[in-house]
């Protein structure tokens, strides 16, 4: 297990590399449920105002996936001197990650937006404890989920709106 935590040290840039493309696959295999939803369903209902366009999506979540990848490379970096913090910082980026994947399945795969709030709601709530525990191990991991919490946030309300809403 020690050489694990000794990677992201013997060679940086492979292990960086490596974590941001691990959450970009991991975080693109929730656009499994996206698709099969969008056209069919997602396309039929009554939008709320402030809904950005399809396309939008893509590299928001591209760009975020991204800074949750290097987040978590600076909490693997940091394993050595905070084992425990980083374990804890750990399980909760993998709990959160479970519920963003979930998030896709309920609201595309099953079409299910109240389910989807719900879900939705608990993400919100695993992204704040993630920054904490991010930012326990290092600031800078912290902060870079704040831009996800935010996007969040903003897709809770267009959440939120479509069930009023339909």
């Amino acid at each position: 297990m020690s050489r694990f935590r000794d990677l992201p040290h013997d060679r940086p840039w492979l292990t960086l590399a490596l974590s941001v493309l691990v959450v970009e696959v991991v975080g693109a295999s929730g656009s499994l449920f996206t698709v099969q939803g969008l056209d069919t369903w997602y396309d039929t209902l009554v939008r709320p105002a402030l809904a950005p366009p399809n396309w939008v999506f893509a590299p928001v979540w591209t760009t975020l996936f991204a800074l949750m990848g290097v987040a978590a490379w600076l909490v693997w970096r940091r394993a050595r001197s905070s084992p425990r913090g980083a374990r804890i910082a750990a399980l909760t980026f993998a709990a959160q990650f479970v519920f963003n994947l979930a998030w896709s399945a309920v609201f595309f795969g099953q079409q299910a937006i109240g389910a989807g709030l719900v879900v939705i709601a608990v993400l919100w709530v695993l992204i704040v404890a993630t920054i904490v525990t991010f930012a326990r191990v290092d600031r800078r991991a912290g902060a870079l989920l704040i831009p996800y919490l935010l996007w969040v946030s903003f897709a809770t309300y267009l959440n939120y709106a479509f069930w009023t809403l339909n």
